[in-house]
């Protein structure tokens, strides 16, 4: 049978594999938060033609089934089949994505004052062909001539050594080595190449986040971001958050399939962009990793339980550096991967690596780093000293949770005004056009602003008297966002729900979304309170998270969801974890000092902690319940 799709390829499919399953394999990727278990409602498309097998519509309306949408994950073909595939559920792979407010990767680079000195190195030597006289192996040759060049120690896997003869023949004896440097005093031997060879040096910058996962393509001679790739963590279908994916790898004997899905992700990255440019997957030779604990963990396939299990110990820290092979990633299997080192079982390597990135750990003044994802960190300090805690915010700033949430990426609306007179939202969509989806600095707008007009009350709960475009939907009281303008009624032209339809936030997304901002306010406050500061002292407010470049300060203050510190006091940094590893994949001085910075990280765990949950039930108003927490709010609304 064939599945053809509108301005597209046609493929074989078969009739037991879904349209999500054989689309992927055939290199169409759709937005899927869950994984294609069905839950999330985000890989639509349009069935034009053809018979199909549908086992579940998931969160489909009846009118989005009444106009032919399925969910790709959900439905195979009972016959040849066409369908169309919407906009909102495209998912492209590779192209300058907006994660980062770092645009000048190799300049921010050198604003450290470090040179480059990437994970894996090369030194090219002349040996010194054998003769009868000089009748040493070649192994012996090739270490002799590296320890004139002052580089001792090194190790060779039996990968490398079993070309080496015929490496060193075709250069003449001349050769280039790539090595990484295990430590002070020990080398990994990675490849072998003759000087005549055209190739180049790439690395990669791998952040694992609970949702998802962004992979930095670099030219390690120079620095250059040759691309960047970002895709859903498909582990989302095991669960939302790291303690359903650590009982799923322990309880549900998953560690493999989880280590499988997301290890899928990134070489689906990596493949498509070596296939993009050019790249031999053997000439990529080094990479870092940077993820939360569990994701580190279950990336090795280290058995993760003991993370979620008081006294909540990880099984490790610090990481050595292991093989490509090893981590059974497309790339060299001799390459260096190194994994930022972690802190304790809920503030891992990307906080670190985030820490590094926004230069808080270089300043004698105070700062607080909030990254806020799946799983909000906080942490607070300066060159001399940083207390950091975790705090459960869930996915949905991410899209995750939320009925056409998604992240900041073209089609999003990233803000909104209601206008109080009339009650009239407007929206501004990331790249412009016809919104698709809403992500979490236009989430925040949209809640400030109802709570503004009075749609919603301090808790979050509809007026449904207040205004006409609170209705009622199939998962209760709605606001209607933006309206599809397609001209509807019995003489109208045929609706295509493919281009336009309605954008809402439901009940359910309002109390996930102040669930959220509660955790991460309380969480704040807890550290601050343990470290016996004030909020005045804080010099900076460094804001991590894919969301934080278009995030409004003043809103995100009225939610109650940042302290009430003037707006100059905070800079967004977008995605510092990729940041930090790209960092530490180009310089080994930068290395050691995210190694340092993860010594004197003193963890707080805000489960032990008293008052906590009174914190966080008084979070759970807008902005809270203590106003003078929020002056600057309370002024603002006459309060």
């Amino acid at each position: 049978m064939k599945l053809s799709i509108t301005g597209g390829k046609s493929f074989e499919i078969n009739g037991n594999t879904t349209i999500y399953e054989t689309l992927k394999a055939n290199g169409v990727f759709l937005v899927s938060p869950c994984g294609g278990k069905g839950t999330c409602g985000k890989c639509q498309v349009k069935v034009t033609s053809g018979g199909v097998s549908v086992k579940s519509y998931g969160k489909l309306s009846q009118q989005e089934r009444r106009e032919g949408l399925a969910l790709a994950c959900q439905t195979s073909t009972t016959s040849d089949l066409h369908i169309e595939i919407p906009e909102h559920s495209k998912l492209v792979l590779g192209g300058k994505i907006a994660v980062s407010i770092f645009k000048d990767t190799v300049a921010y680079l050198q604003s450290y004052g470090v040179s480059i000195d990437p994970l894996a190195k090369r030194v090219s030597l002349a040996l010194p062909p054998p003769s009868i006289q000089d009748n040493i192996g070649d192994l012996q040759r090739l270490c002799r001539s590296l320890e004139e060049m002052g580089i001792t120690n090194m190790r060779f896997a039996h990968k490398f050594v079993s070309t080496l003869m015929e490496t060193l023949r075709e250069g003449g004896f001349n050769t280039i080595v790539s090595y990484s440097k295990q430590n002070d005093t020990v080398c990994d031997a990675i490849s072998a190449y003759p000087p005549a060879h055209p190739n180049g040096r790439f690395g990669l910058a791998i952040d694992i986040g609970t949702t998802t996962v962004v992979v930095y393509m670099v030219d390690i001679a120079n620095g250059a971001v040759i691309d960047i790739g970002s895709t859903y963590n498909s582990q989302t279908k095991y669960g939302d958050d790291v303690i359903t994916r650590i009982v799923h790898a322990t309880e549900g004997g998953g560690l493999a399939d989880l280590r499988n899905t997301v290890v899928g992700d990134i070489n689906t990255i990596i493949d498509f962009q070596c296939g993009k440019h050019n790249i031999e997957s053997r000439h990529v030779e080094a990479a870092v990793i940077s993820g939360n604990t569990t994701m580190s963990h279950i990336f090795w396939g280290l058995n993760p339980a003991s993370i979620r299990e008081d006294p909540y110990i990880p099984t490790v820290n610090y990481y050595p550096i292991w093989r490509g092979e090893k981590a059974s990633l497309n790339i060299n299997p001799l390459a260096a991967v190194y994994t930022a080192p972690s802190v304790a079982s809920y503030v891992g390597g990307d906080i670190v690596t985030g820490i590094l990135a926004s230069k808080m750990h270089r300043s004698p003044g105070i700062s607080l780093f909030m990254d806020i994802g799946t799983n909000a960190e906080v942490a607070i300090g300066n060159d001399e000293w940083i207390m950091t805690a975790a705090c459960s915010a869930g996915p949905c700033f991410e899209g995750g949770g939320i009925k056409f949430g998604m992240r900041a990426t073209q089609g999003a609306i990233e803000s909104i005004k209601i206008d109080p007179a009339t009650l009239t939202p407007s929206v501004s969509v990331i790249g412009g056009g016809t919104p698709t989806g809403i992500c979490g600095s236009g989430m925040i707008d949209a809640i400030v602003e109802l709570y503004k007009t009075g749609i919603i009350n301090q808790k979050g709960v509809f007026n449904p008297a207040k205004s006409p475009l609170v209705r009622e939907g199939e998962d209760g009281l709605e606001f209607l966002i933006y309206r599809d303008s397609t001209p509807q009624g019995a003489n109208a032209p045929q609706r295509d729900i493919v281009l336009t339809r309605d954008i809402v936030l439901t009940m359910v997304d309002m109390e996930n979304l102040i669930r959220a901002k509660a955790a991460i306010f309380a969480g704040v406050s807890l550290l601050l309170r343990e470290a016996g500061l004030t909020l005045d002292v804080l010099e900076k407010v460094y804001v991590a998270g894919g969301f934080g470049n278009s995030l409004n300060v003043e809103k995100a203050v009225m939610l109650g969801m940042i302290p009430d510190l003037p707006p100059d006091k905070y800079i967004f940094l977008g995605n510092t974890s990729i940041i930090g590893a790209y960092l530490t994949l180009m310089s080994d001085t930068l290395r050691k000092d995210l190694e340092s910075i993860a010594s004197k990280m003193t963890y707080i765990e805000l489960s032990v902690v008293g008052g906590y949950m009174d914190e966080y039930m008084s979070a759970m108003f807008i902005p809270h319940t203590d106003l003078s927490k929020f002056p600057s709010v309370a002024a603002a609304l006459g309060l």
